[in-house]
């Protein structure tokens, strides 16, 4: 299957237009992508980097262009709700990324994890309804769905957290909490085809299992996905954008056939495949096109009624990295995947 080709939809401009939007995690990877696509679309009224890395805020300073003076920075850390609570004042979106995100680092170093991802979910959820701010979506990863890792296991915790978040809406404040979750995005830091870049002149590529299966998608589609589910979100749901899988081996050997593979085994924590729709969230997810969107199981809200619009998937539907019904084609492969 290949990848849905996304489009931003006309509404996304219309939504965005005059608002502030805040990300936290602002210096990392999506970030700093999300950042410069709202540079470029420039609908956003002012966009506020919140990360407590200030070597790369002064980073993005200094290469980021921003002729309209939109961008502001504030060093800070979700873990310290009063600092979120005065930069969240007078702003309309913010999209929640700041994470610790290395299964390794987190197995090691498990409280901090909690403290980050959980605890800073929850800070940010309080900052947020306190503040009034309109929008807010968190950023998920398909380790959160049946986790293995401590990792996962924290962001689920934090999906769980933004689509309970709703019931706390009131007509003072109407602010709604939604979720992202995606797979691999190629080329960002840390990434595999980050390894493949940096291990291709070796000769040698290490490789975990071969028969190891991960979903694939570029950081310009995920933008993409973002953007529409911003626009669409009313509260509650997990957007789950449509990617195509492929054996990790497959892809090495695409990439650098002429290198040789060395199997490693299994790190702790890492699954031989991911999955992003369960089957116990099937009945509940809906196609809207370019995603899946999985409604809420216990809100009684008539604010994910536009969802039924949409068809259903089937009650047996799982999208799993090892499931080859969403298997990229290799001609597409090529067009995703490039060192």
């Amino acid at each position: 299957m290949a990848t849905a080709q996304l489009k931003t939809p006309k509404s996304v401009p219309t939504f965005l237009k005059g608002k502030t939007v805040l990300v936290t995690g602002g210096t990392g990877t999506f970030g700093q992508a999300f950042v410069k696509r709202l540079l470029k679309d420039n609908h956003a009224k002012k966009i506020i980097i919140f990360s407590r890395d200030e070597f790369k805020q002064h980073q993005m300073q200094q290469h980021l262009p921003d002729p309209h003076k939109k961008l502001r920075f504030f060093i800070g850390d979700i873990r310290d709700r009063e600092r979120l609570e005065r930069a969240f004042t007078d702003v309309d979106v913010v999209v929640h990324a700041a994470a610790l995100k290395q299964v390794p680092a987190t197995e090691y170093n498990p409280t901090e994890a909690i403290k980050t991802n959980i605890n800073g979910s929850q800070n940010v959820i309080d900052a947020a309804l306190d503040a009034g701010v309109g929008k807010v979506l968190l950023v998920s990863s398909d380790k959160a769905v049946q986790p293995i890792n401590l990792y996962g296991a924290t962001k689920l915790a934090a999906e769980k957290l933004f689509v309970a978040a709703n019931v706390y809406r009131n007509k003072r404040q109407n602010t709604a909490f939604s979720v992202v979750r995606y797979g691999n995005v190629v080329g960002s830091r840390g990434s595999f085809i980050e390894l493949l870049r940096s291990q291709k002149e070796t000769g040698t590529i290490t490789l975990t299992h071969e028969k190891m299966t991960r979903f694939w998608i570029t950081i310009e589609n995920v933008m993409d996905v973002v953007l529409q589910n911003l626009a669409l979100m009313q509260g509650g749901e997990i957007f789950v954008p449509k990617m195509g899988n492929m054996p990790v081996y497959d892809v090495v050997k695409m990439l650098t056939p002429d290198c040789k593979v060395k199997v490693t085994g299994v790190r702790p924590g890492e699954k031989l495949h991911e999955v992003l729709i369960t089957e116990y969230e099937a009945p509940r997810a809906h196609d809207i096109g370019y995603a899946y969107v999985i409604k809420p199981e216990f809100l009684k809200t008539s604010d994910t009624a536009w969802v039924d619009r949409y068809p259903r998937v089937n009650s047996d539907f799982i999208f799993a990295s090892n499931n080859s019904v969403f298997q990229l084609k290799e001609d597409h492969a090529r067009k995703i995947l490039v060192l």
